[in-house]
């Protein structure tokens, strides 16, 4: 790289020598690479060739948004700049010539000054951990550029392609409301004029004189001035305007970018290389070459050719030039339908339908309609329109041109179109309608998702009848190409639009749309039904339009018009109400006030240093894993010769190159490296160490190995079959179950099954390792949770004390429990090979490998059996619990013991017996996550507390309220309840819901709708707060002052977005007396504080905090002679008359939580140090048809004592309250028969989006809770609000059963977790249901199965 010179716009030959200099701006700074690679990316290259961090790897496949950045160029023929954000992972610096690129540290920085969008996320609360952060303030920076005064949806469209693991949204959407133009909305707090969430109806206006004031107040922000913006670079307006257009060529030694100046050029370079893939967006080749290891020797950019970006306007329609973003098309398309009559424009109603859920806008804004014809993806979106609108195609080579239309022809194979090699697509005519068109799109998620089915439909009638005339019905997803489902519609040819069509073209569609039991993607059953679902849908539609105009049709029941609109999304509103600190509080003291986090600020401008940011050390090398592709197997053999002949490589590392020990993990049950067999897809064979990570990486994958596989256990059922469990099994018993089944009324019995749950930090696992040179010492920076057991185990396998490794944790880009013990898989390794080179080695997971190697949250399968009386009242409960250990014990006994000591969850049970079965599986080893198997156990309470209501006909809520705990009765384990307040949020969480006018409207709308029904549900948890291991439930820390009269301060606890540290500090003041300001965390290390607990169970703040507070109070105590002799004097004359008399300026606290100790053989002892507690009401709206379902509101009411920080406590509520319905209503982890697992990214594996939150939110912290067991009268606040969020899956219940019961179906019926799309659906039975029957499980080989 170098700096362009003063003649360089005349020396860039259009001739083309040998290949080109790339010339581009990045934060206004002209960079010129004369060694383009063409398969690098963007970020790469902002990260290690200019050293510009700020912009994230999150997934690599444009899936999270933390890579987004904006782009600026200047498009000569409209005379205009274009602004829009891209990802950045997929963006090829080769596509940038002549553009100017904007990151988050351009825009603003803590020293020089913030933009407003860095200002708002970072005091409005919406960053936590922040790794998500830079990506989402360049989302709206970009949003800006192009619209200073947008609504709030146009602010949740530009979010639709970033997501955030830890706050929930809800923050980031009230911080940025603040730059629309409903900025002046009270967000329901009541203003006296009126409130527009009651239109102005006083008497609706709840009267709640206890609404805290807001988190954070709009009017401290600088405002949003357009004019103050970074300018376009005027040179690079001046090489855009002057420039004429000429090819580019930038080769490396693996491939070739051939960017044609013209139509005539590229036609030709497609001849000479008909192979060659072309590229507009690469946001299907970026990830085909990245994930699929497919190499591209030639690639052909058409990014400067004017006919294949062209608009042009026909009698017939509007012709797309095959270049055209999608963004583009949308625009183009949205005037269209604002300009032309109705009845022209339903083909583009349709498109720009499936647009709206078309990706994320940064794909959106870079991918071209034409790539996404040629991808001829079989659950495309657009092509199914396309084909049912009968679009014409414009092919063209250098000899000839075509015009095809785009019917069942068009696509002759998976993947493969009619296209003769040499052959381009030039265009796409979009016609106008004469007919009706709708499309429909079925995903797991509505936002930025893959589709399961897609479809478009169109049909035309006899002019003055219903009688069709032409009927298409085309679908993606039900075969390897787009189709068009001809013999149904040849049928319906001259048939009247009516119930007898109708019943023909179900019976029809489920003859011709079949699918292969075992067909890629599973979920037969409900794919087969959606194409009939979809059908009914677009069969009312025509039928509504059609009675609409006047011709003599059977109406539409008006309970059945709900099945024809479509999807619409009120913006979200939401009320935080806390206690706010008493009034004779010093304003210094900060604890419980709503005090901004600490890094939030660096987070927002990029410049908070995660452990991959650091500058690359001297001599410093990548390595990359080695993982096996079998679930059980013997290794026969390791093939290095083809690694060893890769570009970069330095050595590689197996077993025999460990120093120390080969056994690691928690229980030591586990190898650092494989050693002659493996026992799960992901099991870590070895590494390879190479000069860069790309290198490291590709010389991974070609080391060969073969094995001679054995017999696996992937699933739970699997597992009891075998009887494959881990001791010991646990039990937990209390009173006489056979008198208490005696006793009952009522025995009911029933089994479920949970599914387990992916971390998705957003920052994968990353651990550098120096080696310092001397006496074997080196220096580890981890992202982990847990870094005196890092220490622990790197010391074990390099075989030293562990007074030689020294492990550094700055923050984390979140966490979740995922990070406390599965961190140091890749720390052992990654601290070998430093040993074995004695050089810095860094490798940092893509977030494939993560989700492949890591595990998650424990699937769980329960058979329970339950007795109760006619009233209600539970008197006997028989449970066993199944977890899918995986290939090690790891913290799965532990994980148990909170299962079956939250079996009863809040309900008072006075017979019970739990059983827990740790079920060994070769899949890789599940571990702790954010709630360590407390939502699993009670998960399975609310399902048979439900089941129970159902059997009886009694509404749910008020079975779960005379089975509530009344203060001062025993758990199962003999525990008192004491300072018990789940009446009290129970009974706020009522009235603030509203719940029995809610009740009755949702039983009213039931009654209305027969498509669409809604479900309530009212959900309470409590949760024990101790480590169950007790030697853990303690903490140190240490505090130095310095004669300056600062202070630093270092815990155990680690950063991971929870606000830990902020909140230390806030102790720290309040003890010593002085401002926040004065007090400094730089780290958490293992040479301050050793022997530390990890950060987890949701103690950290209750531990650590006891630990600051007794340091603080050591030094107070050093501190008192020197206050005593000079009473007026400053803090900083105290602590220099206490240095000049020789007086120890530094202290260690320590803190262990007392009379702990429980013994499960016994069931004595105390378990916990107390309980929190929270209630849930949620309401959902379903849709019978597809499954699909809207969260329309959710009130908790939660328990965190005296809060210390409230809008770090709320934001942990919201953000466990949204990770939770990511557990029980969305994310999926699909395994292999083989024990492979299947969803490893953001593409198949989905985590709630912005658009999932409920867009009526409202959080209460529980006031005057007395409790006297942690510091300050504070509560754990990380994990407890989790499990509230299955009031969201327990109302979607609520709502199927009144879908079922339109179809006489009554009673208990099983719905597993997640309650996805698919089991809503097949759970509303009904007519289209019957019509596709389940295949016989024995006779086929599922896609995937249920581990």
């Amino acid at each position: 790289m170098r700096e362009l010179d003063t003649n360089m716009g005349d020396r860039m030959n259009c001739a083309g020598s040998s290949f080109d200099d790339l010339v581009f701006f990045v934060n206004g700074k002209k960079v010129v690479e004369t060694n383009a690679d063409p398969e690098m990316t963007l970020l790469t290259y902002l990260r290690r060739t200019l050293g510009l961090p700020g912009t994230k790897l999150g997934c690599a496949e444009g899936g999270c948004g933390a890579c987004t950045v904006m782009l600026s160029k200047y498009q000569p023929h409209a005379q205009k700049l274009l602004h829009y954000a891209v990802n950045a992972c997929l963006a090829p610096i080769c596509s940038l010539h002549l553009v100017s690129v904007t990151t988050v540290e351009g825009i603003g920085s803590v020293a020089r000054q913030l933009h407003p969008v860095q200002e708002r996320i970072a005091k409005g609360h919406g960053s936590q951990c922040g790794f998500c952060t830079p990506g989402i303030v360049m989302s709206m920076y970009a949003l800006l550029r192009n619209n200073p005064t947008p609504k709030m949806a146009d602010v949740e469209e530009a979010f639709q392609g970033n997501l955030c693991r830890c706050t929930g949204y809800r923050p980031i959407l009230e911080a940025y409301k603040t730059l629309t133009v409903e900025s002046g909305c009270c967000g329901g707090k009541g203003r006296e004029n009126g409130c527009c969430m009651t239109n102005g109806k006083a008497e609706e206006k709840e009267t709640d004189v206890d609404l805290a004031p807001r988190l954070f107040n709009a009017a401290d922000f600088a405002p949003l001035d357009p004019t103050q913006e970074v300018i376009f670079p005027p040179e690079l307006m001046s090489l855009s305007k002057t420039q004429k257009t000429c090819s580019l060529h930038f080769r490396s030694d693996r491939a070739v970018w051939l960017q044609p100046a013209n139509l005539e050029e590229f036609l030709d370079l497609k001849f000479k290389h008909p192979d060659a893939r072309v590229v507009v967006g690469n946001t299907e080749v970026g990830i085909e070459v990245k994930f699929k290891n497919m190499l591209y020797p030639v690639i052909l950019a058409p990014a400067f050719i004017p006919e294949l970006h062209r608009v042009t306007h026909t009698y017939e329609g509007i012709v797309f030039g095959a270049a055209c973003t999608l963004t583009q098309v949308g625009e183009v398309l949205k005037e269209a339908v604002e300009a032309l009559p109705p009845y022209m424009t339903q083909v583009f109603i349709a498109v720009l339908e499936q647009l709206r859920w078309f990706a994320g806008q940064q794909i959106r804004n870079v991918a071209a309609v034409g790539g996404n014809i040629m991808t001829a993806s079989p659950i495309s979106d657009l092509n199914p329109v396309f084909m049912a609108a009968s679009c014409k195609l414009t092919l063209m080579d250098k000899d000839s041109s075509r015009v095809v239309q785009m019917d069942d022809t068009f696509f002759v194979g998976y993947r493969r179109t009619m296209l003769r090699p040499q052959e381009i697509l030039l265009s796409i005519e979009i016609p106008y309608s004469r007919k009706f068109v709708s499309a429909f799109k079925q995903s797991p998620r509505r936002e930025d998702d893959i589709s399961i089915v897609t479809a478009a439909m169109s049909v035309t009638f006899t002019p003055g009848t219903c009688v069709v005339e032409d009927l298409r019905l085309s679908y993606g997803g039900m075969a390897p190409t787009t189709v068009l489902a001809k013999n149904t519609a040849n049928k319906l040819l001259g048939r009247c639009w009516g119930e007898k069509l109708l019943e023909e073209a179900c019976s029809s569609l489920a003859e011709e749309l079949t699918l292969d039991p075992s067909v890629p993607g599973g979920m037969v059953i409900y794919r087969r039904t959606l194409t009939l679902s979809l059908f009914y849908k677009f069969y009312l539609t025509v039928l509504q339009k059609l009675g609409g105009q006047g011709l003599n049709v059977e109406e539409v029941r008006s309970n059945f018009l709900s099945a024809t609109e479509i999807y619409h999304q009120e913006p979200p509103s939401s009320v935080q109400i806390y206690q706010e600190v008493p009034q004779t509080q010093h304003p210094d003291d900060v604890v419980g006030r709503p005090v901004m986090h600490l890094s939030a600020l660096k987070q927002a401008t990029g410049e908070a240093v995660y452990c991959d940011d650091m500058p690359l050390f001297e001599n410093e090398v990548y390595l990359a894993l080695i993982t096996s592709s079998k679930a059980h197997a013997r290794i026969l053999s390791i093939d290095e010769s083809a690694a060893e002949c890769s570009p970069g490589f330095i050595c590689c590392v197996f077993a025999a190159d460990i120093p120390g020990s080969n056994t690691t993990g928690i229980m030591h049950d586990e190898t650092v490296l494989a050693d002659g067999q493996v026992t799960c897809v992901g099991h870590i064979i070895g590494a390879v160490v190479a000069d860069t990570q790309l290198h490291a990486q590709r010389a991974a994958k070609a080391i060969r190995i073969q094995y001679e596989e054995l017999q696996p256990i992937i699933t739970i059922q699997e597992a009891i079959a075998a009887k494959s469990f881990y001791q010991p099994i646990r039990t937990l018993q209390k009173g006489d179950l056979e008198a208490g089944f005696k006793q009952a009324d009522h025995i009911l019995e029933g089994e479920m099954h949970i599914g387990g749950q992916e971390h998705f930090y957003l920052e994968t696992n990353v651990t550098v390792a120096v080696p310092r040179g001397e006496d074997d010492e080196i220096e580890l920076f981890v992202s982990t949770q847990a870094p005196s057991e890092t220490q622990s185990l790197v010391a074990m396998a390099l075989g030293i004390p562990a007074n030689r490794v020294v492990v550094h944790v700055k923050r984390m880009g979140g966490g979740f429990g995922g990070k406390e013990s599965r961190t140091t898989l890749l720390s052992t390794v990654v601290s070998v090979a430093a040993h074995k080179l004695r050089r810095p080695v860094r490798c940092m997971l893509d977030r494939d490998e993560d989700m492949l190697i890591t595990g998650g949250r424990h699937p769980f399968y329960a058979k329970y059996k339950v007795g109760f009386l006619k009233s209600g009242k539970v008197v006997a409960l028989d449970v066993s619990y199944y977890s899918n250990t995986g290939n090690s014990r790891d913290l799965s006994l532990s994980v148990m013991e909170r299962a079956l000591s939250h079996m009863e969850n809040s309900y008072s049970i006075a017979n019970v017996h739990g059983r827990g079965f740790l079920c060994r599986t070769n899949l890789p080893s599940n571990t702790a996550f954010r709630g360590f198997g407390g939502p699993q156990g009670m998960m399975f309470a609310e399902n048979w507390i439900t089941d129970v209501a159902q059997s009886l006909g009694r509404p749910a809520d008020e079975v779960r309220r005379i089975n509530l705990y009344q203060r001062g009765e025993l758990t199962p384990f003999n525990q008192v309840l004491e300072q018990y307040t789940l009446d009290l949020c129970w009974d706020e969480c009522l009235s603030r819901s509203r719940y029995r006018q809610s009740r009755a409207a949702v039983e009213l709308y039931n009654r209305q709708n027969r498509w669409t029904k809604r479900g309530l549900a009212i959900v309470p948890t409590k949760f024990g707060i101790s480590f169950t291991a007790v030697f853990l439930n303690q903490a140190g820390a240490l505090v130095h002052i310095y004669t300056d009269g600062s202070v630093l301060l270092t815990h155990g606890g680690t950063e991971m977005g929870q606000g830990l540290h902020t909140k230390m500090v806030q102790v720290a003041s309040r003890v010593l007396g002085v401002p926040c300001s004065k007090i400094h965390i730089s780290e958490t290390s293992t040479q301050t504080v050793p022997n530390t607990s990890p950060t987890a169970a949701s103690a950290s703040s209750d531990l650590n905090g006891a630990a600051v507070k007794n340091a603080c109070q050591l030094l107070n105590e050093r501190l008192e002679p020197y206050k005593s002799k000079n009473p007026k004097g400053s803090w900083e004359d105290w602590v220099k008359a206490a240095y000049l008399d020789r007086v120890n300026l530094s202290a260690n606290g320590f803190y262990k939580t007392p009379d702990l100790g429980y013994d499960f053989e016994t069931n004595s002892g105390r378990l916990f140090n107390y309980f929190s507690y929270g209630v849930a009401c949620s309401e959902v709206e379903v849709d019978c048809l597809t499954g699909a379902h809207k969260n329309l509101s959710t009130t908790i009411v939660m328990d965190v004592g005296v809060s210390l920080n409230p809008a770090i406590d709320i934001g942990q509520v919201e953000g466990a309250f949204m990770q939770g319905v990511g557990l029980f209503t969305l994310e999926e982890l699909h395994y292999s028969p083989e024990g492979v697992l299947l969803s490893r990214g953001p593409g198949s594996y989905k985590i709630p989006a912005f658009g999932d939150i409920p867009r009526k939110l409202t959080v209460s912290l529980l006031r005057d809770g007395a409790h006297d067991k942690a510091i300050f009268a504070s509560k754990a606040v990380g994990e407890p609000p989790l499990f509230l969020a299955s009031s969201v899956f327990f109302a979607i219940k609520d709502a199927i059963s009144a879908a079922r019961a339109e179809s006489g179906i009554a009673g208990p019926f099983r719905l597993d977790s997640p309650a996805s799309a698919e089991r809503i659906r097949n759970a509303c039975n009904d007519r289209f249901t019957k019509l596709c029957p389940v295949a016989d499980p024995g006779i086929f080989r599922p896609w995937s199965v249920q581990v």
